[in-house]
């Protein structure tokens, strides 16, 4: 296994839809636009990619889209997290031979496992595959949190288990982690509100839902952060906070697929049990691009 840099913004892709199908030109569309606002890393088939609701041989076909749409010019670190285990042996198995530089597994959702259930989980997951291995903790939909312990066992028993998307909202989290995990162990937010304090704590990017549609900065706040320049950082962040707050008025992928359409980029189509926003709140959406200068 080769070691792997997260430093970065990296995009959780949305899926685009176009008759109840994955929409392919925009999609791709969509990751070349990533490569030339200088994004660090793309992640197909997470949250953002509506993946609870593609079936396998679709969740195979975006990610094989975005390895060979990316062609090695950026990071391809696809999600193939399942609350079964076996599922996420043979997804994360599937990414590997599709040629994905890395794997993003959500904690095991619903079935509520105890810490050794979820230890001997991603243990199972990171010993069938050599590419590296990011957790992905966020007990907002997950119902619980991958324990700072369990991260710092798995670190220390898997060496291709090398981060962690940590989505609890807590930047006291990030300073458990950091001192629990050795410093090659890397961090990255899960929230765009959070990108900036999370850095300032020892985070080194973030896997970005608003990358979908302003890339670019982004990055930019994120590599002024790495800097220490945090003028730029802070400003950059103040700038979009709106967007990064109201991109979760209704449930994600929903307003950012909402944003993008607004840009002609896709449809805002999604799958059920997800819909289409409330006028009220689409409304609030487009003011908020709009104050922004995005459209």
């Amino acid at each position: 296994m080769t070691s792997i840099s997260l430093a970065g913004a990296h995009t959780a892709l949305i899926t685009p839809f176009r008759g109840g199908k994955i929409d392919e030109k925009a999609f791709t569309t969509l990751i070349e636009s990533q490569i030339e606002a200088g994004i660090t890393g793309i992640i197909p088939v997470g949250t953002t990619g509506e993946s609870p609701t593609l079936c396998h041989e679709e969740h195979r076909r975006v990610i094989e889209l975005a390895v060979s749409t990316a062609a090695g010019r950026i990071l391809v670190i696809a999600g193939t997290g399942s609350n079964a285990t076996s599922e996420a042996v043979e997804l994360t198995q599937e990414a590997e031979k599709l040629g994905a530089d890395a794997a993003l597994l959500v904690a095991p959702y619903y079935n509520k496992p105890s810490p050794e259930g979820i230890y001997r989980h991603f243990r199972t997951v990171a010993k069938s595959v050599s590419i590296p291995i990011v957790l992905y903790s966020i007990p907002g939909r997950c119902g619980i949190e991958i324990p700072v312990a369990t991260v710092a066992r798995l670190a220390t028993d898997c060496p291709n288990i090398v981060a962690i998307k940590e989505s609890g909202g807590s930047v006291e989290r990030v300073n458990q982690l950091k001192a629990a995990l050795s410093s090659q162990f890397q961090i990255l937010s899960g929230d765009d509100s959070l990108t900036l304090p999370f850095i300032s704590a020892g985070a080194i990017g973030v896997i970005s839902v608003a990358s979908n549609i302003i890339p670019a900065e982004v990055q930019a706040l994120v590599q002024s952060a790495l800097k220490g320049d945090l003028v730029t950082a802070t400003s950059i962040h103040q700038r979009y906070y709106a967007l990064f707050r109201d991109l979760f008025i209704e449930p994600n992928p929903v307003p950012i697929k909402t944003a993008l359409a607004l840009k002609g980029v896709c449809l805002e189509d999604v799958r059920l049990p997800l819909c289409e926003m409330s006028d009220s709140n689409k409304n609030l959406l487009l003011k908020t691009l709009q104050e922004s200068n995005i459209l």
